[in-house]
């Protein structure tokens, strides 16, 4: 089996090997020191500030967009939600569910954030302002210095889902002024699904805890406290943090920007393999290294492209869903990924193209 989907991902053999051993009991100082060190790590490959905290919240990257949403925001604020694709969508579905003021700043299929977007909100009364970096249903990737320059001169909270881009583009936590960075195991970390972690800066943790949260679960002002030990309020997904540990050690070893390159050549690898096939790039002029969005220049659709590669071949690659589900599907350059494994896929597309399916 390959999977060239943008999560779960291929893991390590270390990651799996970890996977493998019982989970010990976690409310001990060994435990504790773990948490902490990956509080330090974390901190350090997204640049984040030596002040700054990190929330460990055992659920979904959703889970952890709206937890920091309640959490940083009230019902006096007025937010900007970018919306590009689904994830950009959900947060403001998510600001809807709770009661919150948001406007949508809405881009068309392919389109790229630009100032002009921006420059109608300026001076409006926002507080806030949440973006996905990379719209994962897309494959675009987001210019943070223009929203950075567009959140400083307007005095804005920033809130980045860095979900599916974190280590495969380049982040920089302080560099773009974000306040809050939103995480989570199963993308370019390369682990399982089940945690997400949100990296909160001074600002956003004063935010924190003046707020005041309707919710037991998602009540960071807990997370704050019990991280100072290294523990966490409920039970966590034990394993997944010990091996997020060996991971980030990992990456630190490596560097980010080595880590970055190899994703970026993965994904360039494939690119130039794919100009072979019937498929075309979607729209767009700025694309994540994570992800390449392709459609069929053909008749088959896109969803059954994705059934024949999974069933025929064994190779999952991601579909979309919505009305995009017949026209556009990614491939992933995330995870334990090879060059190798690009040929694999091309080659089963080019099976398919001979067999008169492609």
């Amino acid at each position: 089996m390959l999977n060239f989907s943008v999560g779960p991902v291929m893991m390590e053999q270390e990651t799996l090997r970890i996977g493998s051993e019982q989970i010990p009991y976690f409310r001990t100082e060994q435990f504790s020191e773990t948490m902490i060190e990956n509080e330090v790590l974390l901190k350090k490959l997204t640049h984040a500030t030596e002040a700054s905290r990190v929330i460990f919240l055992t659920g979904s990257g959703t889970a952890a967009m709206e937890a920091a949403v309640i959490n940083i925001f009230n019902e006096n604020d007025k937010l900007l939600v970018v919306n590009g694709g689904s994830f950009g969508a959900r947060f403001k579905e998510i600001c809807d569910v709770h009661g919150l003021s948001a406007e949508e700043l809405h881009l068309n299929f392919g389109e790229t954030l630009k100032s002009e977007h921006l420059e109608k909100y300026d001076r409006k009364g926002f507080t806030g302002f949440l973006l996905n970096v990379h719209e994962t249903s897309t494959g675009i990737l987001y210019d943070m210095n223009l929203v950075k320059e567009f959140c400083e001169r307007n005095q804005l909270i920033l809130v980045a889902d860095a979900i599916s881009s974190f280590l495969a583009d380049p982040y920089d936590m302080s560099e773009y002024g974000v306040n809050a960075t939103i995480l989570s195991s199963q993308k370019a970390l390369a682990l399982p699904p089940g945690m997400s972690f949100v990296l909160l800066d001074e600002k956003a943790q004063e935010r924190v805890l003046q707020n005041k949260v309707k919710s037991l679960y998602f009540n960071f002002k807990n997370y704050l406290a019990d991280g100072l030990r290294g523990q966490t309020p409920y039970t966590p997904a034990v394993g997944v943090l010990l091996q997020l540990r060996e991971r980030l050690l990992a990456i630190e070893h490596v560097g980010t920007d080595k880590t970055i390159e190899k994703v970026a050549y993965i994904a360039q690898d494939f690119r130039t393999r794919m100009k072979q096939l019937p498929l075309e790039l979607a729209p767009g002029s700025s694309f994540s290294n994570a992800i390449t969005p392709l459609r069929p220049t053909g008749e088959i659709t896109a969803d059954r492209i994705c059934n024949y590669l999974r069933d025929d071949y064994q190779i999952y690659v991601c579909p979309n869903g919505g009305s995009l589900s017949k026209v556009l599907f990614r491939v992933g350059h995330i995870g334990a990924i090879t060059i190798d494994d690009n040929r694999k896929l091309i080659e089963a597309f080019l099976d398919m193209q001979k067999k008169g399916l492609l």
